[in-house]
């Protein structure tokens, strides 16, 4: 088989998986292989994928069994979650596939490459314990001035209706001292904002109590590190976020007061058959001491409904949650059972009409909450760091609390931080003017 000159990715679910090719792209452009934007031009076709619902999985079966229609002939692989998931059936399902990566096999790529090449022969890498020395220094970045950092990998909640424990395994916390110095690898080229990802970063450090640090305690670490005036992180799971953390947002000049706090559902009947491991009043209760602590702090969540059995009556117990929290950010679905995981055991016994009826009438409640939440931020100087010019000519960005500005300036702000006074809203972006 001849060596590849060129390669294209495309990546689809979150934001680990967003990491997990700018790693791999790294690595193959440490190869000498050049990267191109068209997948026409890819000698090299990389799928990463996920595998949380079944619309993402068949978006990616769809595409590239397209593929498998070219004449051209392109080596396809397919890694994250939907690789780990379904291992060896995917060269069955999709006949064009040439390698399937796991989670914890990316560093494995050029190694995988090479044998296929040498070999023309499928490959299959996908173990099931995860790397720990991963070098995350390689990855190559878009963005300029924003950028994700891993800080733990995997998760032990095993929720019912997720597939993450099984396609990435147990949680492996990276040593602070790698992340720290990773941190000031990336403000000295430049970077303003970092967000800190893991499955639930929470529980970072508590599977190495030898080292004594917990997430609270990393934060304050890289609050440290001069240049890096934002700190985000995602995702966490509501048993473990501590008083400390709360304090943590407080005190921290960098810690953007943002918190993804996901409830999933609004019954505790429901919660307890997710496996989620807290009642809605202990939910409320954490909820109430952040907004005590942190009084400014805005929220966003995640919610599955028409969970098996959930009744009408449990789905207005969400939206009484919404109405009462009232989220900022929200991601919102229907339930799609998942092969592998406990739920599957139970009939999927709500009709998708009735899902998407309570889908939509979840989604006119944020809507609602996020334009009364917008209006009131009119007149308003807020803090922006800007990230580009859109196609309409202003400059863009986002505040501490994750809403999308745009505004009028000069390309000399871009990556900077700029006070922008809100006059006003389209949609979901606030429309401002320096004061």
């Amino acid at each position: 088989m001849e060596k590849p000159k060129t390669f294209f990715v495309r990546t689809y679910g979150c934001q680990m998986n967003e990491l997990d090719s700018e790693l791999m792209v790294g690595q193959l452009l440490k190869r000498g292989l050049r990267q191109v934007y068209n997948e026409k031009e890819g000698d090299v076709l990389l799928f990463n994928t996920c595998s949380i619902r079944d619309l993402a999985e068949r978006k990616v079966m769809g595409k590239i069994g397209q593929l498998g229609r070219s004449k051209k002939k392109q080596i396809i692989g397919v890694t994250g979650c939907m690789a780990m998931a379904k291992k060896e059936s995917l060269f069955k399902k999709l006949p064009n596939v040439d390698f399937v990566i796991g989670t914890n096999n990316i560093t494995d790529l050029g190694m995988v490459l090479d044998n296929l090449i040498d070999s023309g022969q499928k490959q299959l890498k996908t173990d099931d314990q995860f790397e720990e020395n991963l070098d995350y220094l390689v990855a190559k970045r878009d963005d300029k001035y924003k950028a994700h950092v891993s800080i733990i990998r995997g998760c032990d909640k095993f929720c019912t209706y997720c597939v993450v424990p099984y396609t990435r395994g147990q949680e492996v916390s990276r040593p602070p001292e790698d992340i720290e110095k990773e941190a000031r690898l990336l403000a000295d080229q430049g970077y303003k904002e970092l967000t800190l990802l893991g499955q639930n970063v929470n529980s970072y450090g508590k599977d190495k109590p030898q080292w004594k640090e917990l997430f609270h305690d990393l934060l304050y670490r890289l609050d440290k590190v001069k240049g890096i005036e934002r700190i985000r992180f995602m995702t966490s799971h509501p048993i473990d976020i501590t008083r400390e953390l709360m304090e943590a947002i407080r005190d921290l000049p960098s810690l953007c007061e943002f918190v993804h706090f996901p409830i999933q559902a609004g019954s505790s009947r429901i919660l307890k058959k997710m496996h989620r491991i807290y009642t809605k009043e202990q939910y409320f209760e954490k909820v109430a001491l952040l907004k005590e602590i942190v009084p400014n702090v805005s929220l966003g969540t995640d919610i599955i409904v028409g969970f098996p059995t959930e009744t009408e009556e449990e789905f207005e117990e969400t939206l009484e949650v919404f109405r009462q929290v009232r989220y900022s950010v929200a991601f919102l679905y229907t339930y799609s059972p998942r092969k592998g995981t406990p739920a599957m055991r139970w009939k999927d016994d709500i009709s998708e009409a009735v899902k998407e009826e309570r889908l939509q009438r979840l989604i006119a409640l944020h809507d609602e909450i996020t334009t009364e939440e917008r209006q009131g931020l009119l007149g308003q100087e807020l803090e922006v760091l800007v990230e580009r010019r859109n196609r309409d000519g202003q400059l863009k960005g986002r505040t501490r609390c994750w809403k999308k500005v745009i505004f009028p300036g000069e390309d000399t702000m871009i990556g900077t931080l700029q006070k922008v006074k809100i006059h006003s809203y389209n949609h979901q972006t606030l429309i401002g003017t320096q004061p």
